[in-house]
């Protein structure tokens, strides 16, 4: 059922009054110098469309909706399997190795650097095995450095690709393969091989069932950067020890409370997906994610991909950026306090940190900074920000806050459902196709050609 946002007073006040205890909290006063409340209210009508659009599955790209209800529809015998598996890996790897590109890869390493404590694979005490990453690139150095690495430790893999054939993670398992077959025997390696990939066709499929890989199912209809809470995300971060059932019930959470309900004033998703829209449309093309938690970083690269493959269309669309504050207030600061007025800033803060670190007292406080003794870093972080907020605001650099409570998987798996419907409405808001990625193409075509690949023309490579 949709829920039409009334213009009635009391009712509006109501309804804000519950938002600030939804999730995320969203603060958007630093937008109100170019956003009123009266264009919000007037976008109600198309934000009901775009909704109904999305749940009845009659927008374009509706094929790909399976996200919509993945944490509600997981199946018990699938999250006991994953587990399963998990532990096995656990206990005969040191050294657990994720391969795979974009969706195949982002939404594990955010989670396991979200959950995790900070330098996690040095840590002794870590709840799974050392987690690396590979087949997101083509670099000599990262392959070598990584098999010099993993050399003398005991390791699994996980390829992940819907058909095996895509060029970054098939050159990178390749060459672990070989290297796991040298060290184990083609026997001793297949058993710790695991494949997620397509259900029944594809080239990773085929080796896998020839060779007798244990494999997981990527859903036909849930795309790359939508599937990090199918097993492409949750065999890699189950094997970090963290919670799935905990990720999937924040997810199943959110999905409770954003699904059918289209009131901007209620629903946190539609209320992000309509001040990024207009904003865009008064000439604001940049958004920056912003954190002052490192954890975070990979969180935000997960949300990149989420936005940009899904918006970037026809020449338009949001340009998703993200910084690291305070150290990029250092580099970038300048840029985004007094530079080209084309961005908008979206914090991402974190209530509650998982340890508490105070600042000491110097007895000769040569360096200033007695006036902070006794106080937690978590007070002058949170002090940096309300700072950086209101100076960015006064150059003219809009801004908004969400905030979530902790680091947890719950908390987690709630974020992750948010950002993915936030971004297909603005899809769908955008009038474009969010579930789609056709300009990724091209590159592979014109470095297929230039490589010689049979079927691709005549490249000048040599």
């Amino acid at each position: 059922m949709i829920f039409p946002f009334s213009t009635n007073g009391k009712k509006i006040f109501a309804s804000l009054k519950r938002n600030f205890m939804t999730f995320p909290k969203i603060n958007y006063e630093n937008f109100k110098s170019l956003i009123s409340e009266q264009e919000i209210d007037e976008f109600q009508p198309e934000m009901d469309r775009v909704c109904l659009m999305l749940e009845k599955g009659t927008g374009p790209g509706n094929e790909f909706l399976g996200w919509l209800r993945l944490p509600s529809s997981t199946e018990d015998d699938i999250l006991c399997d994953l587990e399963k598996t998990a532990r096995e890996i656990q206990n005969s790897a040191q050294v657990f190795i994720c391969i795979g590109i974009g969706g195949s890869y982002l939404g594990s390493k955010a989670a396991i650097d979200f959950v995790l404590p900070n330098f996690y694979n040095q840590q002794a005490n870590r709840p799974g095995p050392e987690i690396y990453f590979a087949g997101h690139n083509i670099s000599s150095d990262y392959m070598a450095d990584l098999l010099d690495l993993i050399a003398d430790k005991d390791v699994c893999l996980n390829v992940i690709s819907k058909s095996g054939t895509t060029t970054e993670p098939a050159i990178a398992f390749r060459l672990l393969k070989e290297a796991m077959e040298k060290r184990y025997g083609a026997e001793g390696a297949r058993d710790r091989i695991y494949a997620t990939t397509d259900r029944a066709k594809g080239a990773l499929k085929k080796l896998a069932d020839q060779e007798g890989y244990k494999t997981f199912v990527i859903p036909d209809d849930v795309g790359g950067r939508f599937s990090v809470l199918t097993p492409v995300g949750l065999l890699p971060i189950a094997v970090a020890g963290l919670d799935i059932r905990g990720l999937l019930d924040g997810a199943k959470n959110a999905e409770s409370i954003y699904s059918g309900a289209s009131s901007i004033r209620e629903n946190p998703t539609c209320l992000y997906a309509v001040l990024r829209h207009l904003l865009y449309s008064k000439g604001k093309s940049i958004e920056i994610m912003a954190s002052f938690q490192p954890a975070l970083g990979s969180l935000m690269e997960w949300w990149k991909q989420l936005a940009g493959e899904s918006e970037g269309k026809n020449q338009g669309g949001i340009f998703p950026a993200s910084v690291q504050y305070t150290t990029d207030l250092h580099s970038l600061g300048q840029w985004v306090q007094e530079g080209n007025r084309i961005v908008f800033e979206t914090f991402l803060i974190v209530e509650s940190s998982n340890r508490e670190v105070k600042v000491p007292k110097f007895e000769d406080d040569l360096d200033g900074l007695n006036y902070l003794a006794g106080k937690p870093l978590d007070f002058v972080n949170e002090k940096a920000y309300e700072g950086v907020a209101l100076a960015h605001r006064e150059g003219e650099t809009p801004n908004m806050t969400l905030r979530i409570e902790d680091r947890s998987p719950y908390t987690l798996g709630r974020l992750f459902y948010f950002f993915e419907r936030g971004v297909a409405l603005t899809g769908y808001l955008m009038g474009i196709n969010p579930f789609d990625q056709p300009g990724v193409e091209f590159y592979k075509k014109n470095m297929f050609a230039l490589l010689n690949k049979p079927g691709y023309g005549k490249g000048n490579g040599s």
